[in-house]
């Protein structure tokens, strides 16, 4: 599929400099380079019940939704579930220009297909391009249709600043997002879909004989994530959406422009850590990803003090411990400290943590070799989209 060129020029006008006048004037303390240096960064938190805003970085700065749009495609399929219009053993049939479609997909050729369940999974787990493909077909009649059925569906739910052109996410140049748009999405998920929004915790997709993982890799990292999704094209970057409770508040977070998926679920940490402590819960001992993060102590070093948060002094949290009832593999090791690059909505006294050591090794977070060394293209690169 071709990729649309138009509104270039303006587009990428309106992406220079807009975040270093929000969220980099704001930084006391040199932060990951690649995520805040970026100007495709932006990232939001919110509370779920409400729509509480409690952390905001550019916001409503436009972006690349990338593979963020299957959930637009998610909401579009529970809708037409809810409405009678097809039902979870329907079949999608694969047609040929949905086949045509490059990775992330699942190869089923052309006259084949798979049921509306099965596509939900693979939306969710594999983030298959072909599978959305064949979804917009199934509910539209045809992708181009469909893509303006959720533009419409989209602006009805807020999300004013958001436009589609496909129901995966390939990269066009006229199909933008924010991220508060974005988070307003997965807070749409959950409330108006609570009996499907369980797909989104799925943390193994079987398909044939291959059990397919999860790309969400704050299931089981992050101590009360349970969804939602994960996005990537080189010009936006790795971005994710993630919901998590904790003690009965729920948040949902939206981050864009990370040069790697483990800079990304890192930093995506903090900023629900952040809004955690904001609406008054608790700290809980750090998760696998954002222990990693933290560097080893050195031996005979004096314990850590106390931090001090909203004015008052909290001990050194407990080691991680895994919860039993975590499906995944270990996170991968994960070096440095993250900073939060945010301008927050409240004041609230903190200590800025230390500089980040070695950045991580990048890693490909979806589809094929060729398009992984894509993937590896630093946040500072020109932001023209290219094919998962």
């Amino acid at each position: 599929m071709g990729i649309r060129r138009q509104g270039l020029g303006s587009l990428a006008g309106r992406f220079v400099g807009a975040v270093f006048g929000v969220a980099l004037a704001a930084l006391p303390w040199r932060a990951a380079e690649a995520q805040i240096g970026s100007a495709r960064y932006s990232a939001i938190v919110m509370e779920a019940r409400t729509g509480t805003i409690l952390i905001d970085a550019g916001a409503d700065e436009p972006r690349f939704p990338a593979s963020l749009t299957k959930m637009m495609t998610l909401y579009m399929l529970f809708e037409a579930l809810r409405d009678g219009r097809t039902q979870l053993n329907s079949r999608v049939v694969m047609s040929e220009e949905a086949a045509s479609r490059p990775p992330s997909k699942l190869g089923i050729p052309p006259g084949g297909g798979l049921t509306v369940e099965q596509a939900i999974l693979a939306l969710v787990a594999k983030s298959a391009n072909d599978v959305a493909a064949a979804v917009g077909e199934h509910i539209g009649g045809s992708e181009e249709r469909f893509a303006q059925m959720m533009t419409m569906r989209a602006r009805s739910l807020g999300m004013t600043q958001t436009r589609f052109r496909n129901a995966s996410g390939l990269p066009d140049w006229e199909q933008v997002t924010t991220a508060r748009d974005m988070a307003t999405l997965g807070r749409r998920l959950f409330t108006d879909f609570p009996n499907r929004y369980h797909y989104f915790g799925t943390v193994h997709f079987a398909w044939g004989r291959a059990q397919i993982r999860n790309h969400n890799r704050m299931l089981g990292d992050y101590d009360g994530a349970d969804g939602i999704k994960t996005g990537f094209i080189n010009a936006s970057g790795f971005n994710i959406v993630t919901s998590a409770q904790r003690d009965g508040v729920r948040l949902v977070g939206a981050t864009f422009g990370g040069s790697s998926w483990v800079e990304r679920d890192r930093h995506m940490g903090a900023l629900l850590d952040q809004g955690f402590a904001r609406m008054g819960i608790a700290p809980r001992a750090p998760s696998s990803v954002m222990a990693a993060a933290a560097p080893a102590p050195r031996r005979n070093t004096p314990a850590a003090r106390p931090v001090a948060q909203n004015n008052q002094r909290l001990a050194p949290p407990a080691q991680a411990q895994r919860r039993p009832e975590q499906q995944v593999a270990s996170a991968p090791n994960r070096q440095g400290q993250v900073a939060v690059p945010v301008r927050q909505t409240q004041t609230t006294a903190t200590r800025p943590p230390p500089r980040p050591a070695a950045r991580p090794a990048q890693r490909v977070e979806q589809g094929s070799a060729a398009n992984g060394a894509q993937r590896q293209q630093t946040a500072n690169a020109t932001p023209r989209p290219a094919q998962k």
